[in-house]
């Protein structure tokens, strides 16, 4: 049994559980292709709420996830992300923000820089270029995490960020007129991280299949604006 294993999946069975309580699960395009575990929803409240999982424990030792929660885009709120790659014994990368996409100054921000005051981590990384221009200074960031407190700490972390997420995003919608480059431009960032396709296909994954599953599905632009 790996504590920091089930601490993970009782994260992403609960962020499922948000997601169906506030959306609509739907079946998205191209989603099919890919052999590892997707799942997006859609809802009044946010325009694409997305879970991927790739569980490699038996094969390389190591699960990763990604969620992603895109606001509308008559919406100035931020965008919600957490990253998270572990092995059996500690979590190598953890990363969480609420990414500002329309409203620099949203009092969402504002929520997430005082719970990220909060903690403390053993190891803080230090962001690349790409990372700085769309993530907050707040940012989430920590490695090597493998102590009780610290699990405990990321669990609740995210979990209670995913909740005010939901229960505080409807609150702008209609406030803007097309915060759609505000997200394009992450998406654009996002696809220039050069860890994202390096773990997938040390994982097992084509690499190929990651290239699309990346620029298509897990960062994609809506486009005409």
């Amino acid at each position: 049994m790996s504590l920091i294993w089930n601490s993970l999946i009782d994260i992403q069975n609960e962020f499922e559980r948000q997601f169906n309580l506030s959306g609509t699960e739907i079946q998205e395009p191209g989603l099919e292709r890919f052999s590892w575990y997707n799942k997006v929803w859609t809802s009044s409240l946010y325009r694409r709420a997305h879970i991927d999982v790739v569980d490699a424990r038996d094969t390389k030792g190591l699960w990763m996830m990604h969620c992603c929660v895109f606001p509308h885009t008559h919406n100035p709120a931020p965008i919600f992300g957490f990253d998270v790659v572990a092995g059996k014994n500690k979590v190598t990368g953890a990363f969480h923000d609420f990414s500002p996409a329309g409203d620099p100054e949203h009092p969402m921000l504002d929520y997430f820089a005082e719970e990220a005051q909060k903690l403390e981590w053993n190891k803080v990384r230090r962001l690349p270029d790409w990372a700085e221009r769309i993530f907050t200074p707040s940012m989430i960031s920590a490695g090597n995490v493998n102590d009780y407190a610290e699990i405990n700490q990321l669990y609740f972390t995210a979990i209670n960020n995913l909740k005010h997420y939901i229960n505080t995003v409807g609150e702008t919608n209609g406030t803007a007129l097309d915060t759609g480059p505000s997200q394009d431009y992450y998406c654009e960032n996002q696809r220039l991280n050069p860890h994202t396709p390096k773990v997938m296909t040390a994982l097992g994954l084509n690499p190929e299949d990651v290239r699309v599953f990346i620029q298509d599905c897990l960062f994609p632009k809506i486009g005409v604006h």
